[in-house]
């Protein structure tokens, strides 16, 4: 504890517990059915906003998701153990824009009730998940008051917002018929008739210290009232994964100077006396006995079958079904260069995956390094190799995604193989529909975003015209009508595909291989999908070299499928592959000969 001489006056500190991924910033590129394959980080950073709370012996307001209770619940066990306010942050991050009235209380009781089931605390308090409050928005604080709650803290004066109003941006009542709400802003400096936000956790990261210091100073000079603080505990993470929000503002406003965080607390918490809004307002946290414990396990159940991983549930019928019949095994490939910081989201993802698969099928996973240059290797031997359904192997050289791909092809021990990106960008989960295609006539079954049926979600434009242009000129070269080429989500029959001779190694081995597979007479199918954006880490394909690729590939293809045609007879056999320095050695042959020694790691 610092015995530094404090300014007395009681000010509020109040901390929003979220993950990084739960963040409103992100809600755009994140679906809240896929949380569960995120790292969490939460745990770790609550312990360290708990620590630098107790050095400095302020108890404070804790904010949080409904969630965060069933999910981590030991996270808000440990809050409340501490002696800190648990207060409510929704259930699941769900901006108010989003709700109507009924959908919103239906959301505070969720929230609310799970929180207090965890914590064994009165909840009086909430603040919106995401964005302030607007003048449009004071409905909000009607259902508050309605549904018994004793203060709110969701309204932020930024900029002219509520300027006819000035008085909203100090803690006041709000009165709604006889219920009474108190209103808990936050702090912000007015300048100009504009108003300024100056006690947020992004504003002391976005602005200059010294200028916050001394508008902080103005505003204590200019008000008896308490100054209303507060911060994300991501915020306290400087190396929280980074997710591809693909919006330079959205990637400013949430990573930039995190490091910053911690220091400024401090400095805040040395000069000025903070208490949470509880103890502030004297409520007391006691449960009332009239509080329904049923209703609160109920509510409780029904938020955690919300947020089980997909299909879990939904296929549970078929699967019982399938409980007397002789399971399938499967080979899962999973290719990996530099895929770090995503080994952790597949983990969980496969977790997920493997209870989908448990009654239907045996799985073994081959995961193939292809000498990444950074941790992937060691990370892939700490999650998978010390399991039985899994084996870790490694290129000694970089070859390329169809070369990890035919690697973990031909170490299989079964016959029908799938092929998955470890980025997750299409779900791994729909395997289940994909392995059922997979008939005896057909060699290979390819997930498809651009068949009619198909989808994409925030894949960027540009990539996006790049794909499907590739994709439909490889339908006219080869007289097919496949509409997606370069997925790498698939299902094969090996047999078929060990005779390959692919001449690209890379990204257009993936289309090289459906091509040769189509000359050879071979049987195509395609599973209409979802393919997403990648969230974490940055894809390694380079752009201009392979449009260039793309284009003499095509060109080979087409002389093929011209000599099948003359010769009036598909091509029993794919010619060898040309020399070339960077796969020289990439044929059927030396790869089987080699292909201990490539994978003896």
């Amino acid at each position: 504890m610092h015995s530094n001489h404090k300014n007395t006056k009681q000010n509020i500190i109040t901390i929003e517990v979220e993950d990084y991924f739960h963040v409103g910033t992100f809600h755009r590129n994140i679906r809240r059915s896929n949380w569960y394959r995120f790292e969490k980080r939460i745990e770790q950073n609550t312990h360290k906003a708990l620590d630098l709370l107790d050095q400095y012996n302020i108890k404070a307001t804790f904010f949080v998701l409904g969630w965060v209770a069933d999910m981590v619940p030991e996270v808000v066990t440990e809050i409340a153990s501490r002696g800190h306010e648990i207060a409510s942050k929704g259930y699941n991050h769900r901006t108010i824009y989003q709700l109507s009235r009924e959908e919103f209380r239906d959301e505070l009781q969720q929230g609310r009730e799970a929180l207090e089931r965890v914590s064994k605390t009165r909840v009086h308090g909430y603040r919106v998940a995401h964005r302030w409050l607007t003048p449009a928005d004071l409905w909000v604080l009607d259902v508050l008051a309605d549904e018994g709650y004793s203060y709110d803290s969701s309204i932020g004066l930024i900029f002219r917002r509520f300027a006819r109003q000035p008085w909203r941006g100090l803690v006041h009542e709000h009165v709604r018929n006889n219920n009474r709400l108190w209103e808990f802003p936050l702090s912000s400096l007015t300048f100009a008739g504009y108003s300024l936000p100056i006690s947020g956790g992004n504003y002391y990261r976005q602005f200059p210290y010294t200028f916050l210091k001394h508008a902080v100073e103005h505003w204590h000079r200019k008000h008896d009232q308490p100054f209303v603080m507060y911060f994300h505990i991501w915020e306290l993470d400087p190396e929280q994964p980074k997710i591809n929000s693909g919006s330079f503002v959205s990637n400013i406003r949430h990573y930039r100077n995190l490091n910053k965080m911690s220091w400024v607390l401090k400095e805040y918490f040395q000069k000025y006396s903070f208490t949470s809004i509880a103890n502030y307002l004297q409520l007391d946290l006691t449960i009332p006995d009239s509080v329904s414990r049923s209703t609160m396990k109920k509510t409780s159940e029904l938020s955690e079958n919300n947020f089980k991983p997909r299909n879990t549930t939904a296929s549970s019928a078929k699967r019982t079904s399938a409980r007397a019949k002789k399971l399938t095994n499967v080979t899962i490939v999973v290719p990996c260069y530099n895929e770090e910081s995503n080994l952790k989201y597949l983990s969980n993802t496969l977790r997920s995956m493997q209870n989908l698969f448990r009654n239907t099928c045996n799985l073994h996973f081959i995961f193939v390094d292809d000498c990444s240059g950074d941790k992937t290797r060691d990370l892939l031997k700490q999650l998978f190799g010390s399991r039985s359904d899994c084996t870790v192997l490694s290129h000694p050289i970089n070859l390329g995604v169809a070369a990890a791909i035919l690697t973990g092809i031909r170490r299989a021990a079964t016959e029908i193989v799938c092929s998955i990106d470890c980025d997750c960008t299409y779900d791994p989960h729909e395997l289940e529909n994909m392995i059922p295609m997979l008939s005896d006539n057909v060699d290979l079954v390819t997930a498809s975003p651009y068949h009619a049926k198909g989808n994409v979600f925030n894949v960027p434009r540009w990539r996006l015209f790049l794909s499907k242009t590739a994709s439909w000129l490889y339908k006219k070269i080869l007289r097919q009508d496949t509409s997606t080429y370069t997925s790498c989500f698939r299902v094969y029959r090996r047999s078929a595909i060990i005779k390959l001779r692919l001449k690209k190694a890379g990204y257009l081995g993936i289309a090289e291989m459906t091509g040769l597979l189509y000359l050879q007479g071979s049987n195509i199918v395609e599973y209409p999908t979802t393919l997403e954006a990648r969230l974490l880490g940055t894809s390694s394909m380079k752009i201009m070299k392979t449009i260039v690729g793309h284009l003499k590939l095509m060109i080979y293809l087409l002389t093929l499928r011209l000599f099948k045609a003359r010769d009036g007879e598909p091509l029993r056999e794919t010619p060898p592959s040309v020399n070339n320095k960077e796969i020289s050695s990439f044929e059927v042959s030396p790869l089987e000969t080699n292909v201990e020694k490539l994978n003896s790691v």
